[in-house]
């Protein structure tokens, strides 16, 4: 097949071009450029990384195309990432990225460019229908400390039928082992921070400078779980559900950030046992490797991609969203991640965490 590969220029991504090539297949590499932040400017294409990618796609023997994807992932994943700051929420934009840019964009012009198929450093496993007509099904990666199901809960099937994740069967040790055996350090940048656009990591910088409202909505009040007002904060935006540091309350015990409301600017902030939560709304829901159930589904569910997978019951819901019932109440369920299904290793669905009305 002429497999297009998404190359960052990191590790995984170059190991997983080499494994398709090593498979007989005929490989071009495909770069999205996409905007930095806090390095250089944001529409500036960094040579030094550029010339990188150039170096390692000849070491590779492959074609290298660079896809301009800043447009759209500007109107795709900044400008939702910001507006979810305003609304109070703690966005995941690799969640949103996946569907949309790289299975999405840069799908399209992979195709276009005569590719059979798109593939990615993932470490992620897909399962081929049996029959035709079936489901491909988003499996999770064999290397459970590196796994990565949680960010594609996104994709469709029609964005599944033409992936390939090389790299669901590896060790994040076995590709760092092949890196150094075949001289590939010198060439591959540090792993990439949480934030890939964002340089410094500093996520409330960012907003900072990025958000012209954010100066409208900086000191408001801070309320317990009783609404005692009990201080100020310094902006919403600068706080998660679950957070600890930076309350800065007086107080014999530690308050922890309880949930954001920028319709009136207030901060909840309560004790560790208030942030358990025995059940959860989850809207935008996709059903990647299964059909959308009628029924309540049985299903393990992580809230964040290190959170250990809680059982639960699904509960679907009239209007498209789902209500997940905990066995067992889980700690600081924080609107705007993501909450992704899982049965075994099969990745059933996932949608994004709803807020609620926060009432003393």
């Amino acid at each position: 097949m002429r497999v297009a590969i998404a190359l960052s220029g990191g590790m995984d991504s170059l190991r997983a071009a080499w494994l398709l090539k090593e498979a007989g297949h005929e490989v071009v590499a495909f770069h999205m450029r996409l905007p930095t932040f806090g390095s250089v400017d944001a529409f500036e294409a960094d040579p030094q990384r550029e010339s990188n990618l150039w170096a390692l796609a000849h070491r590779l023997d492959i074609p290298l195309f660079v896809v301009d994807c800043r447009e759209i992932f500007l109107q795709k994943v900044i400008d939702p990432f910001l507006q979810a700051y305003a609304e109070g929420l703690t966005p995941n934009p690799c969640v949103v990225c996946n569907p949309g840019i790289k299975f999405g964009y840069l799908l399209q012009q992979a195709l276009k460019a005569g590719a059979d198929k798109l593939a990615t450093g993932h470490y992620v496993r897909l399962g081929v229908p049996e029959r035709p007509g079936g489901r491909y099904a988003l499996l999770s990666g064999l290397d459970a400390r590196k796994d990565q199901s949680y960010f594609l809960y996104g994709l469709r099937q029609e964005q599944l039928a033409y992936a390939l994740f090389p790299l669901g069967k590896e060790t994040k040790e076995s590709t760092r082992l092949w890196a150094r055996t075949h001289g590939f350090d010198p060439l591959i940048p540090e792993e990439s921070q949480e934030i890939c656009f964002i340089a410094s990591g500093d996520y409330r910088r960012f907003v900072q400078e990025h958000w012209p409202q954010a100066a409208l909505h900086a000191e408001g009040p801070v309320r317990d779980a009783s609404g005692a007002y009990i201080g100020r904060h310094k902006g919403l935006y600068l706080y998660t559900v679950g957070q600890r540091r930076g309350i800065n309350i007086p107080s014999t015990a530690p308050y922890y950030v309880l949930a954001l409301d920028p319709k009136t600017n207030t901060l909840w902030v309560g004790r560790s046992q208030d942030l358990l939560a025995s059940e959860a709304l989850v809207a935008q829901v996709n059903w990647v490797s299964v059909d959308p159930p009628m029924e309540p589904v049985r299903a393990f569910v992580r809230l964040r991609h290190q959170h250990r997978p809680a059982p639960a019951w699904i509960h679907p819901q009239a209007n498209g969203t789902v209500c997940v019932r905990f066995d067992v109440p889980q700690r600081a369920v924080t609107p705007g991640q993501a909450a992704v299904f899982y049965d075994g290793n099969t990745v059933l669905g996932g949608g994004v965490l709803q807020k609620k009305p926060m009432e003393p």
